[in-house]
């Protein structure tokens, strides 16, 4: 008979849909308010997972918690600056990432400080660990998609300063470039420096929140 754990399962599930969803919802919405209805016609200024999700980029998101979910549908022509526009709206999935897991930790230091018989229930210890599950996996999912190779955000980001024509052609990408993402994820050459920087962004997220709490 085969046991799984349910509860490590739905926790997985949460903190997976809380990663991309807020992810993608953000780049559709700061292109929304850049002037791009695109997102918005397609139904991706949403924030269902079922709507952005890239089953590919789940099962590394599962198995390594860096992944990445379906790039949100974007034309940079209606940016004043298409260049800037692009920018703020690659820039916004990470940050709203990294927002969420601050929350997370700042919720989970909050429950341990002010409700402590709570979080000895089943219910707080359940809420902590989807809190903590949360926060990890949406570091990580805003850390991954930092990494500065096409089509991920941070290579348009980083490659801001190229000319235009370079610029817009070599953040195109091509299944090249997500087959030598895929080969370094296998061989495990990214995983080591994406978790110590997960480790110490969690850490200062820890300790920050700690503070403002009072523990």
């Amino acid at each position: 008979m085969f046991n799984f754990d349910w509860e490590g399962i739905l926790v997985t599930v949460i903190a997976v849909v809380s990663a991309m969803s807020i992810h993608e919802m953000a780049h559709a919405l700061v292109s929304y308010w850049l002037g791009d209805p695109t997102a918005k016609s397609q139904g991706r200024l949403s924030l269902n997972p079922f709507r952005h999700i890239d089953w590919l980029g789940v099962l590394c998101l599962l198995l390594f918690h860096f992944g990445w979910a379906k790039p949100v549908p974007v034309d940079a022509s209606y940016y004043k600056d298409r260049k800037t526009g692009i920018i703020w709206t690659s820039f916004a999935g990470p940050v709203a990432n990294f927002l969420l897991a601050f929350l997370c930790v700042l919720i989970y230091m909050g429950l341990i400080r002010f409700v402590p018989s709570f979080v000895i229930s089943d219910a707080g210890s359940f809420l902590l660990t989807v809190l903590a599950t949360s926060a990890g996996m949406n570091i990580g999912f805003g850390l991954f998609n930092l990494i500065p190779v096409p089509p991920l955000d941070g290579s348009k980001v980083l490659f801001s300063f190229l000319p235009d024509d370079q610029y817009y052609r070599f953040i195109e990408g091509s299944p090249f470039f997500m087959l030598i993402l895929i080969v370094l994820i296998y061989l495990g050459i990214l995983s080591g420096p994406l978790s110590m920087l997960q480790s110490n962004i969690m850490e200062f997220f820890v300790n920050v929140s700690s503070m403002m709490v009072g523990i």
